[in-house]
């Protein structure tokens, strides 16, 4: 099936009551469900969870200093309170998608919400730093269940030719959360405090779990698997079959990033010996190396690796984990930068909303604004062409809070405009019956590209103290922007195919 072909709604079905609401997806009010505009309504409301996701994203990073004081500890222990969640995110989106693909995507997303607003509410009221980490990988789990399915929702819920503009709108419900989350976490750092920053998470999680109750569609296509077996694979008593999750492949992919963070954080100066490092590096390597040759023993992968071949969506998920590392690289920099010249939380934040400002506007207006005849290849090389201008700025001009509005913005607009694009190249070429687990694969890119934003820029600060800091850490997002503008103009292979990836067996192919 193609994404040519937009399907209809399902029959109305009997309506979930007692304990069934706890199993069962609740179909839509008929008086919604067959209207032209119910899939903005499904979309608009997927929007509460990207703006919950973004808002606390970019949120915590503010409250890093007021952590350091109240519980004495350093930056690279603080740090981990954004690291723990985004690792428990990466080992998690995958499981989670598949999961979701087997047992129902909206019933999935609703778990994740009240999980999440749950655990933000338990961050509010941690008593301790350890306990906050803690709660935080909580937090990441109700996240994972809402990524995973995030994408999955907006792809299936869009009409033909719509999924790029429901892509943005999806970007521009990121951005929005972006965009107030330095301002709003400026002023509850400087005002009531950084307990508030978790908490004001609870009556919008409240708000939309509602909301996605009546308004999200139910699943149509379901997935007994991560992927069809492949010619060659035969049944084993050691692998994975139906729509069971392979834990081993769980653990393996959460040490693989979880050392790679932690070696690191190592080195930006953790407390740890220097050739704890090392090791933690090989264990990552050895880790990551098991994951990949379990991937390709197993009947039903956690992560069916025909996707990552020459020509598949690898240099996509690159290019998007590229994205948003030097998305979130300046959410940490920008507060280090301007506190050390003396400028406050309150003042830091309201700098730093030109970037994703700029990228909410280019999410929302790049479908009208841009010429038509450009396909979603040449947007995405469109837009990392201006993250590296940007970047380039930012290495060249003064960083004050007068000039740096002006890079910034550009970087959110160029990203803004890159973002939907890149996603909806990938997520063409997935299967429909495997969409929450092609999601959870776009969003642990964008995970793994966050945790290393925050990772890269910690450690090259450490490295390089004071005023020259803050250029070198420039430098090294600039090198990251100009990895993933490679990916994106990367010869195109076969003869005769249209842009982007060439689609698995069963993927959507429609046109745009």
């Amino acid at each position: 099936m193609t994404s040519g072909s937009h399907l209809s709604p399902l029959p109305p079905g009997p309506i979930p009551r007692g304990w069934d609401l706890l199993t069962q997806e609740r179909p839509r009010p008929d008086r919604l469900r067959n209207r032209p505009w119910a899939w903005r309504l499904a979309v608009a409301t997927v929007c509460f969870g990207a703006f919950m996701g973004q808002l606390d994203a970019s949120i915590v990073t503010l409250t890093y200093q007021s952590l350091g004081h109240q519980f004495h500890a350093g930056p690279a222990a603080v740090e981990w309170v954004s690291l723990a969640y985004l690792l428990a995110l990466v080992a998690l989106l995958v499981p989670a998608g598949r999961f979701s693909d087997a047992h129902g995507r909206k019933l999935m997303y609703l778990y994740g919400f009240a999980v999440f607003t749950a655990a933000s509410a338990a961050c509010g009221l941690a008593p301790g730093l350890a306990a906050l980490v803690a709660f935080r990988v909580v937090q990441a789990l109700g996240a994972a269940l809402m990524q995973a399915n995030s994408v999955a929702l907006v792809t299936t819920s869009a009409p033909p030719g719509r999924m790029r503009s429901a892509l943005g709108m999806q970007a521009a419900g990121q951005a929005v959360g972006l965009a107030l989350g330095p301002t709003v976490g400026g002023a509850l750092v400087a005002t009531i405090g950084w307990r508030w920053v978790f908490l004001v998470n609870v009556p919008v999680g409240v708000f939309a779990l509602l909301a996605g109750h009546f308004l999200l569609p139910r699943t149509r296509q379901r997935s007994g698997g991560a992927g069809p077996d492949s010619p060659g694979r035969t049944s084993h008593p050691n692998r994975t079959g139906g729509s069971g999750v392979d834990g081993y492949s769980v653990l393996l992919l959460a040490a693989a990033s979880t050392a790679a963070l932690l070696a690191l954080s190592v080195g930006s100066g953790l407390g740890l010996p220097l050739w704890t490092a090392a090791v933690l590096f090989a264990a990552a390597v050895w880790s990551g190396g098991a994951f990949v040759r379990r991937q390709s023993s197993l009947a039903a992968p956690l992560l069916d690796l025909r996707l990552l071949r020459p020509g598949g969506i690898a240099p996509g998920l690159f290019s998007g984990l590229c994205g948003y590392l030097v998305l979130f690289g300046p959410l940490v920099l920008v507060p280090v930068e301007l506190g050390r010249r003396g400028d406050s939380a309150l003042f830091a934040g309201l700098v730093l909303t030109a970037l994703p400002l700029g990228f909410a506007l280019a999410a929302t207006l790049s479908e009208r604004l841009l010429p038509s005849s450009w396909d979603d290849r040449v947007r995405s090389a469109v837009g990392i062409s201006g993250c590296v201008a940007a970047l380039a700025l930012m290495a060249v001009l003064p960083a004050t809070a007068a000039v740096l509005p002006l890079p910034l913005g550009l970087l959110g607009l160029s990203l803004g405009v890159f973002t939907p694009a890149n996603n909806t190249l990938v997520m063409r070429a997935i299967p429909q019956s495997a969409a929450g687990t092609g999601g959870g694969m776009v969003n642990m890119g964008r995970s793994v590209g966050t945790a290393l934003g925050v990772a890269a820029v910690t450690l090259t600060l450490h490295l390089v103290p004071g005023p020259d800091g803050t250029r070198a850490a420039v430098l090294v997002l600039l090198g990251f922007a100009l990895l993933a503008l490679a990916s994106c103009v990367r010869p195109r292979r076969g003869r005769g195919r249209g842009p982007g990836p060439a689609p698995v067996p069963g993927a959507r192919s429609g046109p745009t």
